[in-house]
């Protein structure tokens, strides 16, 4: 039995031949392969038992708030109410069709990584080359790979020529990396460090290989990735959880007052029937069941919104979620930063030649004839091809080669005409060992060697260097001049390559010609660099209380130097590596991931354990990422943020919220979003509950006092329909204020009522009731005997008291005369609508007959409008208290 969980890159090459019991010139035989493919199965990711559609779907009533509303469907079937029960029923099952679709979908993370897999890979088996289904290659088998192979397996290099591969999926690394088969550690790395490993799914750039298979289907390391999403828990999000805790609270509030009133009236003397009637409306009507409906439609039109401004929300809950994060886990390569090599600057000479400002840079490299000459090494001593289109390049080869090609590019001098003045003969490529690539060119009858690499190994091949004055003689001063030069653009975590020419009278392709007696001509430095907008969003997320933390592959200096870019950690990045953060316990974890700013070279498990411990600090972690290996933590995360260019199918699955412009700024956006759609929330809620604390305190009030009962069972239903409809979707629909990211985020445990929610809703709701009741006892002064008219007042007031009262729940910070009312039109239309349909039953012949009112005068609604503005009033009387009150502590605290 071969073990699959061996440390591969510690091993000694004749070991592992051993143990796998194979042979590195004639490889596995037909015979072992089989037996191995059925021992340990195919090269495929496992697939988890997925659930039939029908159990999902069953899933989505499962929900206590969906019960309830279920039960309330069936008692306004037994009222008689079909259309209050249908309008439910519509509600549960639109509930259950969003919530089906948003499950579903993310349970393809598995299938879009399962893409990555080579379909086909060639193969040495009993001694002879064959091209098989990567599905079926088995620890042991010897895998030929070139340039733009996708490798099918996890293997152990054998033999390597000049080989790059694009780790970035499962390292995080944007530059490729060189791959050495003689590279020996017994320490443990990190993958990015194990330079003899080679990893499924991973793109070889440039080179050839011959690779022995260690590991296959889940037990490779893009298998693990796909365990640990499998592994992932997905929990509820803040507001499910509120909206759960504050359902069961409503019911149980609800059923009790409901009772309180039908026994009040059965002690007064009203009908047993009535008054069950009665409470059984009142119950309907204390539910709120249009508040899943108006929950998910202020969710569906942030995702709209989102969409507006480049975020594509996969699921509803993901943007009241990122509303309240308080810490943004994000991957350098690709989403703080460009994912491609920029240079910055050139050393010539002594001096630093700024590369970033283009139109000086060209200026300097046609007066300059030492920029000059090493812009055109690192152009023809190169093999990277770059072509712009509409403003963008595409690059096809290595991002370092890439940069030297643009920036030359930059300065005028185009790779494409210089390859026709400067005519490559013949080329000593890049390799580990020699870490140096060096062309044989032409030029007008002369021949050139041009070197770069390693700018250490290339200046130990140099004996003159070029000055303004010309050639000179390399002394040991000056050499070690350009050594401390060279190490000081290794502290600014520049990538160095350094630049050398000779003039060749003998043609030869060989070391010992292109490369002795070297002219050294500088170096360069480039960088990965951040976004423009990066170090922007950053700012603005900690103005709103959001920390953002960098997780990077990368090494430590290079993330080091980019956070103190960025402006992480106040310029000052506190940053630890993926081994350090290992070698602390949990409880070390959560304590030290509170001060850490950067976390460098990590695998995926340590992306994963960061997310959880800042979890069980009570963060709401937001995580960002586009690779593979970004995948698992992402869709840990409370919130998981994919790029929508450069990320991988895998990540966007699994991902909450994908970013189609890959741009950090958009994640602010989201949060802006986020917390406006959680005030909107709130909004409505306070709207919806002070309704029905009005309604149904206002039977109660009437039913203790032994008044008639104010409202029928049908104007009840009624108006539940009529106010808890339109209006209160369209204040789910209101825009953000506009001092919105100036507030920290929420607390996690704050409940839906914080904030003295709930007394502003019991109090308004009292004050609706009172202000209806008073109506309804002037009316029966004024005509005793005419109950009708007296109904329809109380009925018409407590409407219109919730039409108004719906424009003051705009904002629990400013006046309405502040905001304005015509700041959201969706609400002015709803409310003008529901007016219209309440005059509707109250003056049409049919609809009088069916809801028992009567037409009202103009002195009848002079009394309503005043009766009905009670709680505007009142909002307005405190709020210039309030303001008086502070203006004049802070004066007195002045004075003092």
């Amino acid at each position: 039995m071969i073990d699959l969980h061996e440390q591969w890159f510690k091993k000694e090459l004749k070991t592992l031949e051993n143990e796998l019991q194979t042979n590195f010139e004639t490889g596995l035989s037909v015979s072992q392969a089989k037996k191995r493919l059925q021992e340990l199965g195919p090269n495929k990711l496992a697939e988890t038992e997925k659930e039939s559609l029908w159990t999902i779907f069953s899933r989505q009533f499962e929900d206590f708030m969906v019960i309830v509303l279920m039960i309330s469907t069936a008692i306004s079937a037994l009222l008689g109410e079909v259309t209050d029960a249908i309008a439910i029923l519509a509600i549960i099952v639109l509930n259950a069709v969003l919530g089906f679709a948003q499950e579903y979908r993310a349970e393809k993370s598995l299938d879009a990584l399962k893409n990555l897999t080579a379909p086909v890979c060639r193969v040495i088996r009993q001694g002879k080359q064959q091209l098989i289904e990567a599905s079926q290659l088995v620890p042991g088998d010897i895998i030929l790979l070139a340039a733009g192979d996708r490798i099918p397996a996890d293997a152990r290099l054998i033999t390597a020529n000049s080989l790059f591969v694009n780790e970035a999926m499962i390292t995080g690394e944007s530059v490729p990396s060189e791959k050495d088969p003689n590279y020996n550690i017994k320490h443990d790395l990190v993958l990015g460090d194990q330079l003899n490993m080679l990893f499924m799914g991973t793109l070889i750039i440039r080179g050839r290989a011959k690779a022995i298979v260690v590991a296959t289907g889940m037990e490779t390391e893009i298998g693990k990735i796909a365990g640990m999403i499998q592994d992932s828990v997905q929990n509820d999000t803040p507001l499910q959880q509120r909206l759960e805790v504050m359902s069961k609270w409503l019911v149980a509030a609800c059923l009790a007052i409901v009772g309180l009133v039908f026994v009040a009236g059965v002690l007064q003397g009203f009908d047993v029937y009535k008054m069950f009637m009665t409470g059984v409306s009142l119950a309907v009507a204390a539910i709120p069941e249009g508040l899943p409906a108006v929950v998910t439609i202020a969710l569906a039109v942030g995702v709209q919104r989102m969409i507006k401004r480049n975020a594509i929300i996969r699921q509803l809950p993901a943007v009241e979620t990122l509303g309240c994060a308080t810490v943004i886990c994000s991957d350098k390569t690709g989403t703080l930063t460009q994912n491609q090599m920029h240079v910055q600057k050139f050393y010539l000479a002594g001096e630093e030649i700024d590369a970033t400002n283009v139109k000086q840079l060209r200026q300097s490299a046609d007066s300059s004839k030492l920029l000059k000459q090493a812009l055109v090494i690192g152009a023809v001593c190169n093999n990277t091809s770059v072509e712009e289109v509409k403003g963008k390049y595409e690059i096809i080869g290595d991002p370092t080669e890439a940069a030297l090609v643009i920036v030359a590019r930059q300065a005028g001098l185009i790779k494409e005409r210089l390859l026709q003045d400067y005519q490559v003969i013949g080329e000593i490529p890049f390799d580990s060992e020699r870490k140096r690539m060096s062309v044989l060119v032409k030029e007008n009858q002369q021949l050139y060697s041009f070197v770069k690499g390693a700018p250490g190994i290339v200046l130990d091949r140099c004996s003159f260097y070029l000055t303004k004055d010309g050639i000179q003689p390399l002394t040991g001063k000056v050499k070690l001049q350009i050594s401390k030069a060279i190490e000081n653009f290794g502290e600014q975590a520049l990538r160095v390559l350094g630049f050398a020419y000779k003039i060749v009278a003998n043609p030869q392709i060989n070391e010992q010609v292109l490369e002795s007696e070297l002219i050294f001509v500088g170096f360069v430095g480039m960088m990965d660099l951040p976004r423009p907008e990066a170090k922007r969003a950053i700012a603005q997320a900690k103005e709103a209380g959001v920390k953002t933390i960098m997780v990077t592959g990368d090494h430590k200096i290079t993330a080091a130097a980019i956070a103190k870019q960025l402006g992480l950690g106040n310029g000052r990045p506190q940053v630890m590596t993926g081994l350090e953060w290992e070698a602390l316990t949990e409880v070390e974890q959560q304590q030290r991931v509170k001060d850490i700013d950067v976390f460098a070279r990590v695998a995926p498990q340590h992306k994963l354990s960061i997310v959880r411990a800042l979890q069980k600090n009570g963060e709401i972690v937001g995580m960002t990422g586009d690779g593979v290996n970004d995948a698992p933590a992402v869709k840990e995360a409370d919130i998981g943020i994919s790029m929508g260019i450069s990320g991988t199918d895998v990540t966007k699955e699994a991902s909450d919220m994908v970013l189609a412009d890959d741009n950090f700024q958009t994640i602010i956006a989201a949060i802006e979003e986020g917390r406006a759609i959680y005030d909107n929330i709130r909004k409505f809620i306070r709207y919806l509950l002070t309704c029905n604390v009005g309604e149904v305190l206002t039977m109660l009030i009437a039913t203790l006092a032994g008044l008639p009962l104010p409202l029928l069972p049908i104007q009840i239903l009624w108006m539940n329909l009529v106010t808890d409809g339109l209006p209160a979707i369209a204040l789910g629909v209101d825009p953000g204020e506009q001092d919105i990211m100036q507030r920290p985020p929420r607390d996690t445990k704050e409940g839906i009522f914080s904030r003295r929610l709930h007394l502003k809703i019991g109090l308004t709701g009292i004050l609706i009731s009172i202000c209806t009741i008073a109506v309804f006892i002037v009316a029966l002064i004024n005509n005793p005997t005419d109950l009708t008219k007296a109904r329809t007042l109380a009925f018409t007031t407590l409407v219109m008291a919730q039409l108004i009262f719906v424009f003051e729940c705009r904002s629990e910070h400013h006046s309405i005369f502040e905001i304005g009312i015509f700041g959201n039109l969706y609400l002015v239309g709803a409310v003008f609508i529901s007016s219209l349909m309440h005059c509707l039953i109250v003056y049409h012949p049919l609809l009088q007959n069916i809801f028992k009112t009567t037409r009202l005068t103009v002195e009848d609604w002079l009394l309503v409008l005043i009766f009905g503005a009670g709680s505007l009033v009142m909002d307005t009387v405190v709020r210039l208290l309030k303001k008086q009150f502070a203006y004049r502590f802070a004066w007195v605290r002045v004075r003092n």
